[in-house]
């Protein structure tokens, strides 16, 4: 399979390979290594069940992502990478939806009526940790938007973060020449439809210094 992928994509390459299918990560996730002349792929156990035409097409993202400044390929853009890129747009369709926090959903109901008009379908809502620097994730693999644990007492500003976060599962992504887009320009101009976004993002800026702020007395307390 991976020969195929790279002979698609290169017509000389000095590198071996190897492919890992492992069961620590989530569903649908992969990276690659790059090690001296060897590089390593790993993929999710979900991976094994999928297509390898699709397959071929997602080892075909990684290589031109870990050699995008050291080997050009004479293509990059192929029929897998398009496959590809179709099944992680519409994989969310298939995903149980078993992992829904009430606070949550009561969030993503709000949006979904006001922003939406009800139209987006549910999706499985988890909190993360107490993050100051994510606050909010959309994952396409399970197609599970996670916020961070810091919003939840503040209704707005989870509003605010949960809209972020459905439009990523709305407009999914765009991928060219390798490399796959998330925030577009279409994007941003919808970000901008949430009511007083401006306000909000100040607001949200506002919340984060103070955050941060308790939590260095925090830590001067306890050390």
């Amino acid at each position: 399979m991976i020969k195929e992928a790279v002979d698609k994509l290169y017509n000389e390459f000095p590198y071996s390979y190897s492919i890992n299918y492992s069961g620590k990560f989530k569903p649908y996730r992969a990276n690659v290594k790059l090690m001296r002349d060897n590089i390593e792929f790993n993929l999710s156990k979900k991976w094994k069940t999928v297509s390898e035409d699709i397959q071929i097409g997602l080892v075909q993202e990684l290589l031109l992502k870990i050699l995008r400044n050291r080997l050009k390929p004479v293509r990059t853009n192929t029929q897998n990478i398009e496959l590809y890129n179709i099944f992680m747009r519409k994989i969310h369709s298939v995903v149980p939806k078993v992992d829904i926090d009430p606070t949550l959903e009561e969030s993503f109901d709000r949006v979904n009526e006001r922003y939406f008009y009800g139209l987006l379908e549910k999706t499985n809502l988890k909190w993360g940790n107490h993050s100051l620097s994510k606050l909010g994730s959309y994952e396409y693999g399970t197609d599970t938007i996670l916020i961070s644990r810091i919003l939840q007492d503040d209704a707005e500003l989870l509003d605010y973060v949960m809209y972020h976060e459905m439009l990523h599962k709305k407009h999914k992504f765009y991928s060219k020449n390798g490399r796959s887009y998330h925030h577009t320009a279409e994007f941003r101009r919808k970000e901008r439809e949430f009511e007083n976004s401006d306000l909000m993002e100040k607001r949200l800026r506002k919340f984060l210094v103070r955050k941060q702020f308790s939590f260095r007395n925090i830590l001067r307390e306890v050390f």
